[in-house]
């Protein structure tokens, strides 16, 4: 009950942003903040709670955003693609599970994988005409909330704050649900989880699609937003990158780490880009040093700063009681 209320005052909070503001600006950062955290959400699943790295989560990314923009195309409407696009998504991320856990394939040779599935999709969206080859796809600009397109930043900030509440539900589900214990015990030791009874293969095999269809929300939303993919963008290593940096900063496996990683690396990005635009490449190595900084000196990520002083609060207390 206490991360279901913390969620809702989350998202009652961040849904009041565009009654109290009409900045464009502030609008389309708190924007584009969520849809990075719905992107660490999405990896958090498989990569934190899971425990099975992937390098490669564009490939979920760019299913669901080509899925999204070939259903329109053939005109089917966007509230109804989405279904779609996310369905084909978790469709692959089942695809790529099972040949990869099948074999027993985790850590980096699970990483290498996922990349290496990313680049596959990547070159078949650059060869075959119905994704437009290196051109990419554009889509009908018919502006509409009924076609999922708003005249304000306001209604694609509602949107993607709708999917991020979704991915924050589900993630507080996994941490309480027998499933979600399955999954850690999966993480810490598959071994042990198998003998007590835990098929390891079912459990991240779902895990892979859950995280999938959360990513491929993002490709459709990203479709949504910009009307345009191509291969480059949909299956390009940058989305994977931000994806995991950002849950890996925020603090993997926790239900707000993903939502802090996001928030803090696109206020830098934000800060560096503004305050040293003018000398190029600045900007980028301020940024890279401050991510290095955070994970030689927070091992934890943001969300775990006062996890080892409640720790020593809680056995100092064990302590004097006993």
């Amino acid at each position: 009950m206490k991360d279901l209320a913390t969620i809702v005052l989350f998202a009652a909070l961040v849904a009041c942003a565009p009654l109290v503001t009409s900045s464009g600006v502030a609008l389309n950062f708190i924007m584009m903040a969520l849809y990075a955290c719905l992107l660490a959400q999405a990896w958090n699943i498989l990569g934190g709670f899971g425990g099975q790295f992937s390098f490669g989560h564009a490939l979920f990314f760019g299913t669901g955003a080509y899925a999204q923009a070939i259903a329109q195309l053939h005109g089917i409407n966007p509230w109804l693609a989405l279904p779609l696009a996310l369905t084909a998504s978790a469709g692959v991320g089942l695809f790529v599970g099972a040949l990869s856990f099948r074999y027993g394939l985790k850590g980096s040779y699970f990483a290498l994988v996922t990349l290496a599935f990313a680049e596959v999709f990547r070159v078949v969206a650059v060869s075959v005409p119905f994704t437009g080859a290196g051109v990419g796809l554009m889509v009908p600009l018919r502006e509409s909330a009924a076609n999922m397109q708003f005249a304000s930043r306001a209604g694609y900030l509602w949107l993607v704050l709708a999917l991020v509440t979704i991915a924050l539900l589900l993630s507080a589900w996994l941490r309480h649900s027998r499933f979600g214990a399955y999954l850690q015990a999966v993480r810490d030791n598959e071994d042990a989880a198998r003998a007590v009874g835990v098929n390891p293969f079912r459990i991240k095999l779902a895990a892979i699609g859950l995280s999938g269809a959360l990513m491929g929300a993002g490709g459709a939303f990203y479709v949504q937003v910009f009307q345009y993919i191509d291969p480059g963008i949909a299956y390009g290593p940058g989305t994977s990158v931000e994806a995991l940096v950002a849950a890996i900063v925020g603090g993997m496996g926790t239900l707000w780490g993903p939502v802090l990683g996001a928030l803090a690396l696109h206020l830098l990005a934000d800060v560096t880009r503004n305050m040293f635009g003018q000398l190029p490449g600045i900007n980028m190595v301020i940024y890279g040093v401050v991510l290095v900084a955070i994970v030689m000196f927070l091992p934890r990520g943001i969300a775990g700063i006062g996890v080892p002083l409640r720790w020593r609060r809680g056995a100092a207390r064990k302590d004097r009681d006993g």
